[in-house]
């Protein structure tokens, strides 16, 4: 009878309408959730088949809830670092638990980026889920693979020790004045005085003025340098003024000399010896040093350096040298900057001086801050101004994100509706970049709600009346026989 389809009807658009107003309670109800992304009930007819001469049949109302995932919320500015919006494309990949992950283990995706440090150092978010990021080894390098969840790893920040650089640059910005008077040392090279200044037997690096030995320098400057676990050492550069018309005598030398082991050759703690030349404009004779060869400080001023054997790398041999053993520290390689095009090495008629000591490499440091990037590099920040990357957060993208199974703790699951996902660095592949500081409002609209809330509650109303109305009728249909 069509009078029970219509019943049949208005029971379908209650249960619709409730279905509708559901969603928009869960809306309204996370007004306030960090990345949610709001739900909708959508209504779809139902028909039944006609019978001819049978009358019509009413079929209803159907609600299927309808789940906007890919809408993007505003991002919002936070105080914390750790706090990561999305802008564009994509969802954090999170795990239940940070450690002892296998392939069995569920991994979620979220846009909710409130991430904290917990207990353990652990990046994770209000709903206790864990950032999942690739990892990067001691060489900086990520080994990444779009399809491979478990390459994936728990970011870890609180593993991150202190750090320092071993200086493997230094750039000299200093002048030797050219109108210099020449020492009497230096003078007896020429006539092989008894006091003439010898590298190997009278240098700069015996002179000590209380027992007389040793050649006074007629100017030094003194290059700190970082070893390989952050101790600070210091070089000298000893400059001596030939009577050969713009050239020095120069030695490299270790304070104290006590730091490094030296082979045959070197004495005092010295590294290095030999002339350095300029050219009639000041500049240094880049041309002239190649020409001396070994007898120059550097026979390639543009290719000079010192290299320190490591501590524990036996005996060295002539003209080398390496760390003491009592150090215990690693080689290094020191490259000197002497022609730099601003500055440099230079000779000019006024007073000796060092306008600058560049060099790189910094002592111990410990951890400060966590940064990261818009392309989700996490990099660790100490304060001796070291930087080092540690991870790269991954960002996970998915043919129909909308169709993804919504899970607690405002994350996803995949469906086969929603397809593969695909494994990708933030800014790249289509993938949105990552913002810091920074977190995903609700896209939910109260006004929308409410509206939606009104006129939900007035089609419930309508269904329900629809009822009442064929339960009149009916009535009425009971009443003929009386």
């Amino acid at each position: 009878m069509s009078i029970n389809s219509a019943l049949l009807a208005g029971v379908s658009g209650l249960a619709a309408n409730s279905a509708a107003l559901s969603a928009i309670s869960q809306n309204i109800a996370n007004v306030n959730t960090i990345g949610y992304k709001r739900s909708q009930g959508e209504f779809q007819t139902m028909v039944n088949a006609q019978n001819q001469g049978a009358g019509y049949s009413a079929g209803g109302v159907m609600a299927n809830t309808r789940n906007f995932i890919s809408q993007a919320g505003q991002l919002q500015r936070t105080g914390s670092s750790t706090d990561l919006g999305i802008s564009g494309a994509g969802f954090f990949v999170v795990t239940e638990r940070a450690e002892g992950l296998t392939p069995a283990d569920t991994r979620l995706f979220t846009r909710a980026g409130a991430f904290r440090v917990d207990e353990m150092g652990y990046l994770k978010n209000t709903a206790g889920l864990y950032l999942q990021g690739w990892p990067v080894d001691s060489d900086g390098n990520i080994n990444a693979d779009p399809s491979d969840l478990n390459r994936l790893r728990s970011i870890n920040v609180g593993t991150v020790g202190g750090t320092a650089e071993a200086t493997t640059r230094v750039q000299l910005n200093a002048n030797l004045r050219s109108s210099q008077e020449v020492s009497a040392e230096a003078l007896a090279v020429t006539t092989a005085g008894p006091n003439a200044y010898d590298p190997a037997t009278n240098s700069m690096a015996m002179w000590d003025p209380e027992l007389g030995t040793g050649v006074k320098p007629d100017f030094e400057l003194t290059i700190p340098v970082s070893d390989s676990k952050g101790g600070q050492r210091s070089l000298a550069v000893s400059f001596l003024k030939s009577d050969t018309p713009n050239q020095w005598y120069a030695e490299i030398r270790a304070i104290p000399e006590g730091d490094v082991v030296t082979g045959a050759g070197l004495n005092n703690g010295q590294l290095r010896s030999g002339i350095v030349a300029f050219t009639q404009d000041g500049r240094l004779d880049v041309p002239a040093m190649q020409a001396l060869g070994a007898a120059a400080l550097f026979d390639d001023p543009e290719n000079a350096s010192l290299s320190f054997g490591a501590s524990d790398s036996g005996a060295p041999a002539a003209g080398e040298f390496r760390w003491a053993d009592e150090l215990g520290i690693d080689n290094q390689v020191v490259t000197f900057d002497l022609n730099a095009s601003a500055g440099g090495l230079t000779q000019y008629d006024s007073a000796s001086v060092v306008q600058a000591t560049l060099t790189n490499g910094t002592a111990f440091g410990n951890l400060t801050d966590i940064q990261i990037d818009d392309q989700g590099s996490v990099t660790a920040i100490f304060d001796n101004g070291v930087m080092r990357r540690i991870a790269q957060v991954t960002l996970a993208t998915f043919p129909s994100p909308d169709n993804l199974t919504a899970v607690n703790g405002n994350a996803y699951s995949v469906s086969q509706a929603s397809g593969t996902y695909n494994l990708k660095a933030p800014g790249s592949g289509g993938a949105g970049f990552i913002g810091a500081s920074q977190l995903e409002a609700s896209t939910v609209d109260l006004s929308t709600e409410f509206t939606g809330l009104i006129t939900t509650q007035r089609a419930y109303s309508a269904s329900s009346k629809i009822i009442t109305t064929a339960d009149q009728m009916l009535e009425e249909l009971l009443m003929i026989k009386r």
